[in-house]
C-alpha cells in the first residue's frame, strides 16, 4: 500500500502542470525517458523483439518529449507537415515501419516513430508495431523485484501470456512446475523437450485450465488484493505439494487430482466453457428455539432466504426446523461456512432465542 501510494504522488509530481507568472496553465509534456530511467535505476537493457504495443502504455519520449503533450499530440511550435503525411500514409493502408520504443517496467518511450504514435493515437487505434529495448529497474521496492522476477520467467519460459503474481519467490515456484512437467514429457515421448516448448505445454494444459477453474469459482472475490495467478499458485502448491502429505477437502480432491500431471490428463479434452466451477453444495438443518408468539413470523422471515429451502414447525425442545443448501468454493470449510449464515441470517432475527445446527454425514434421498 505504501509503494503504491507513493508511486502515485510520484506521479502526480511528474505530470503536474506547471505554471507560468500570470498562472495560466503550460501544456503538459509527455514523460521524458530520462528522467524515469534515472528515478528507477533503470540501466540494463535487453532486447524484447517485435511485438505489438497497447497505445495506452505509451506515455513518453527518448528525445522529444518537449514537442508532444501528455496526449501525444503535437505541440504548436512543432511544424506539422510530418505527421500530417503519416496520416495520409495511415489513410491510405500504406504499411509503415515499426516504432522504436524503450519500455520501463509496463510503460513505453518512443525512441523513434513519434509521429507514428501521434497519429495512431488521434486515429483511436488501440495498438502498434514496435521494436521493443526493456530496460529493467534495479532499486529494490517490492514492485520492482515483483517486475524483475515476471521478467526472468518470462525470458527462461518464452511465455507472453500475462501472469501476474504478488508474491515474491512464486515465479520461481512456477519455474520449477515447467520443470517437472518438462521431465514427465521426456519420460512420455522418449527424447529431451526444449524448457520453452514444455512451458508452452504446461501454459495450455495445466495452467490455463486450473486458472479458468479458479477465475469461475469466484474465489477472487474473497481476495481483493490477489491475482488468478495467485490463486493458481496457492491451490496448486497445497493439492500437488503439500497435499500429498495430507487429506485435502473430498470436493477439492474430485475436482483437482493430488498430481500434476493427472489433472492435465483430466482436462485435456475440456474446453473452457466446460471447465467446473469450484463449489460444492452443503446441506445442513437448523434447530430453532423461538420466544413466545413470535413462531409463525420468524418462520415468514426465514421463507424469504433464498437458501432456505424447507421449514417445519415442531413440537418439542425446539420450535422450528430448516433445511438450508448452501454454496462454498473448495477452500473453505464447511462449519465456517454454515456458522456465518446461521450468525448473518437467522441468530439476528427478534425472537429467535437459541440455535443448534446438524450436518448431515452420510444420507440417502429417494426422488
Amino acid at each position: 500500500m505504501g509503494i503504491t501510494f507513493l508511486k502515485s504522488i510520484l506521479a502526480g509530481r511528474r505530470h503536474k502542470h506547471k505554471n507560468s507568472p500570470d498562472d495560466k496553465p503550460v501544456e503538459m509534456e509527455t514523460r521524458s525517458f530520462h528522467d524515469d530511467q534515472a528515478s528507477e535505476k533503470a540501466f540494463d537493457a535487453v532486447d524484447r523483439g517485435v511485438c505489438n504495443v497497447s497505445l495506452e502504455q505509451i506515455i513518453g519520449s527518448v528525445g522529444r518529449y518537449h514537442d508532444f503533450d501528455g496526449r501525444f499530440r503535437i505541440k504548436s511550435h512543432v511544424p506539422p507537415e510530418r505527421l500530417q503525411k503519416i496520416k495520409q500514409a495511415l489513410r491510405q493502408g500504406k504499411p509503415l515501419p515499426p516504432v522504436k520504443l524503450y519500455q520501463i517496467k509496463d510503460e513505453y518511450y518512443v525512441l523513434d516513430g513519434n509521429h507514428r504514435v501521434a497519429a495512431a493515437k488521434e486515429f483511436g487505434h488501440d495498438s502498434i508495431r514496435a521494436q521493443i529495448l526493456e530496460f529493467t529497474p534495479s532499486s529494490n521496492t517490492l514492485e520492482n523485484i515483483l517486475y524483475r522476477e515476471k521478467s526472468e520467467f518470462k525470458e527462461a519460459t518464452g511465455l507472453t501470456e500475462p501472469i501476474d503474481l504478488t508474491e515474491i519467490g512464486q515465479y520461481e515456484y512456477l519455474k520449477q512446475q515447467i520443470k517437472t512437467h518438462q521431465a514427465h514429457m521426456r519420460g512420455a515421448i522418449g527424447k529431451r523437450i526444449p524448457y520453452s516448448r514444455a512451458a508452452e505445454d504446461w501454459l495450455n494444459t495445466i495452467y490455463t485450465p486450473l486458472a479458468g477453474i479458479v477465475r469461475k469459482s469466484g474465489l477472487l472475490s474473497h481476495f481483493p488484493d490477489r491475482t488468478v495467478a495467485d490463486l493458481y499458485a496457492y491451490v496448486s502448491f497445497h493439492q500437488w505439494e503439500i497435499g500429498r502429505r495430507r487429506t485435502y477437502g473430498i470436493g477439492l480432491d474430485k475436482l483437482i487430482p493430488k498430481n500434476m500431471e493427472a489433472f492435465r490428463d483430466k482436462m485435456a479434452d475440456t474446453q473452457e466453457r466446460e471447465y467446473p466451477e469450484m463449489k460444492r453444495g452443503i446441506t445442513a438443518f437448523v434447530l430453532i428455539a423461538v420466544k413466545a408468539k413470535s413462531e409463525y413470523r420468524i418462520m415468514d422471515k426465514l421463507y424469504l432466504l433464498k437458501e432456505v429451502r424447507e421449514i417445519h414447525s415442531v413440537h418439542g425442545e425446539v420450535d422450528i426446523l430448516v433445511k438450508v443448501v448452501l454454496t462454498r468454493d473448495l477452500l473453505t470449510s464447511d462449519a465456517e461456512i454454515i456458522g456465518n449464515f446461521v450468525h448473518e441470517n437467522i441468530r439476528g432475527i427478534s425472537g429467535v432465542a437459541s440455535t443448534r445446527t446438524l450436518i448431515p454425514g452420510h444420507s440417502k434421498i429417494k426422488e
